[in-house]
């Protein structure tokens, strides 16, 4: 992969990580399309690296958020914050169980399997159709709401699930408001990416020796700029109940990877 590559792939991370479009599905394309031919465990690897870009950028714009959370959290009592880091944390649990027990079956995915991302993307398509028929609410995310909210999160490990879509489109089928919603979904993911790769790096499987360094920078940073203005936009987004719009991007993406998937075996 050259540095060219590696920061059309991050802007294509970057502006798909928060618009419910699947950046691991869009990722998983580009590669496909740009002729990566690296190993499976070298794609990985720029994948995870363009996912800590990307939760570096959460934390900007989310930055008074959990600016408030932390020092909720120092107060040492049951208030608002340590609440909705419990809740954090609930949602975390299906994708972690996932990770440990099944991060080898879930690698497989990740490898230019167009067919797969494309289907996976019509069922991305689905869910955010029905989300936009949801009624606004002003409900808040409850405990419960949280762990369903967090399976999404784990289904959505597969290339072409759109995480935000997913765990957005769930916690509005489930009566919460969509502006808690996409707060809630943006924020639960930061932890996981960092835990993450934080496990990695400790067993040695994330090994940044080699000459793809100065790409994998390039690409870091093309995926936390592009991350800026994409979180921004999103939140706007969600807020006048756009979803559709992805709905339809989703469908007609999802059927020309499946088309292509087929016509170039």
């Amino acid at each position: 992969m050259d540095t060219l590559d590696a920061i059309i792939l991050g802007i294509i991370q970057g502006l798909t990580e928060f618009l419910p479009v699947s950046s691991s599905g869009h990722l998983e394309l580009g590669k496909a399309i740009l002729g990566d031919n690296s190993v499976q465990e070298e794609s990985l690897l720029f994948t995870v690296v363009l996912h800590f870009a990307t939760a570096l950028s959460t934390i900007v714009v989310f930055r008074k958020d959990i600016w408030e959370i932390i020092s909720g959290l120092f107060q040492f009592k049951w208030n608002e914050e340590s609440q909705f880091s419990a809740k954090i944390i609930i949602s975390m649990l299906p994708a972690v169980f996932v990770g440990l027990f099944f991060e080898k079956q879930l690698e497989s995915f990740f490898g230019g399997n167009v067919k797969f991302v494309g289907f996976m993307l019509i069922i991305t398509a689905v869910l955010l159709y029905f989300a936009d028929k949801a009624k606004d609410t002003d409900k808040k995310v409850s405990f419960g709401n949280a762990f369903l909210v967090g399976i999404s999160q784990a289904i959505a490990m597969l290339p072409g699930i759109s995480r935000s879509g997913a765990t957005i489109s769930t916690s509005v089928l489930l009566g919460v408001d969509k502006s808690k919603a996409a707060r809630f979904s943006f924020l639960m993911v930061v932890p996981l990416i960092f835990g993450k790769i934080a496990k990695d790096l400790m067993s040695g499987e994330l090994n940044f020796a080699g000459e793809n360094n100065m790409a994998m920078g390039a690409g870091f940073i093309a995926a936390f700029i592009a991350g800026l203005g994409a979180c921004t936009w999103m939140i706007t987004l969600v807020r006048k109940s756009k979803l559709s719009y992805f709905a339809i991007y989703c469908l007609i993406v999802g059927l020309i990877a499946i088309i292509y998937g087929f016509t170039n075996p």
